[in-house]
């Protein structure tokens, strides 16, 4: 006896809910109104703070790394890689956030052969490719991913084996809650009126991947990370300075910390003060080849000069030790070879 598709889909669906949705019938504007109103969204977010410590390492992984017990240079070194590969190919700044969050929750519950070396690159690299398989719609070949002064390069197969090494460690849960689940709802707290949501979304996004190295940060949950992330951003706002209390901060929602806020807020504070500080006082790139070039046409110069005078003058000046670079360079030579 067959049996219709159509039989075996009825069994899935409620009674009472089947005819509303094959039917054809419009949702009630009552249902869709529910869904948009404040308190069901405030509902969600409440939600999505009480789910996020499924998400992150334990109270303890941040101990470890002050303890020793985990290298937080090697912690460090990855995440600037991961970050350099994130900005070669554009990726989104929820992949590179995901990368990192897997990699802190393995290394929390899974020792590696080594705190450094070979074994966290691989490491990096799988969770880098998992989180990218995730999100992005193009996602580069194994090889092409392995970019950005990559100190080891893996064989596909011997990365395809991390990346099931690391699903099976963390239990193949790789849709996190992150600090992007709550910036845009934050940023609508701090400015009611909507008009500067959009730069406190991107302005967020930046402190937080820009912060995501230090591992001070892992001492905050997601959600405290992105209100801080907010209130740093609004700062820099004059329409929305006096807005900006991070004691406040915690009646946004429930289930947030005022000590927390203020605490991941501060350090916030900090490194971005650290951060523009270093570059006022870095001294501007002069670029390599303009110096060289400079320096080729001056000697130039000074040989068409010579060239005019005495043969005598001429024969003992420095700048007859030359040699042709590139066709187009010049640099000494010391050896006192002829000119090419």
């Amino acid at each position: 006896m067959s049996i219709m598709y159509s039989d075996c889909l009825s069994d899935l669906l409620c009674e009472e809910d089947s005819g509303g949705i094959l039917s054809g019938d419009p949702p009630s504007p009552d249902s869709s109104s529910d869904l948009e109103s404040p308190a069901f969204v405030e509902e969600s977010i409440a939600e999505l703070i009480e789910d996020e410590k499924d998400f992150v390492p334990g109270f303890d992984y941040l101990a470890r790394f002050r303890s020793q017990l985990l290298d937080a240079s090697a912690r460090e070194e990855s995440v600037a890689w991961i970050l350099k590969v994130h900005a070669y190919y554009g990726f989104q700044p929820l992949t590179a956030y995901l990368a990192v969050n897997y990699l802190d929750r393995f290394l929390y519950s899974r020792s590696l052969p080594q705190t450094d070396g070979w074994p966290m690159q691989l490491l990096s690299v799988a969770c880098l490719s998992l989180a990218a398989k995730m999100e992005e719609p193009l996602v580069p070949s194994l090889l092409d991913l392995q970019v950005e002064g990559a100190k080891f390069v893996f064989e596909p197969r011997t990365i395809r084996r991390m990346e099931l090494l690391v699903l099976t460690v963390l239990n193949w849960r790789l849709r996190s809650v992150t600090p992007f689940s709550f910036i845009g709802f934050f940023a609508c707290k701090i400015d009611p009126l909507g008009s500067c949501v959009g730069y406190l979304i991107s302005r967020s996004t930046d402190i937080i991947l820009s912060d995501i190295q230090e591992a001070s940060f892992l001492e905050y949950r997601p959600s405290c990370t992105a209100a801080a992330a907010v209130l740093c951003a609004a700062s820099e706002i004059p329409s929305l300075m006096s807005l900006v209390n991070p004691e406040h901060a915690e009646s946004w929602c429930d289930g947030l910390i005022k000590e927390k806020i203020v605490g991941c807020y501060r350090l916030m504070q900090s490194l971005v003060l650290i951060k523009n500080n270093s570059r006022r006082n870095k001294p501007p790139k002069v670029l390599p080849q303009f110096r060289v070039t400079t320096r080729a046409r001056i000697m130039s110069l000074r040989y068409s000069d010579d060239s005019s005078s005495s043969s005598s003058s001429s024969a003992s000046s420095p700048y007859n030790k030359r040699r042709k670079l590139n066709n187009s360079l010049w640099v000494d030579d010391d050896k006192g070879s002829s000119e090419q």
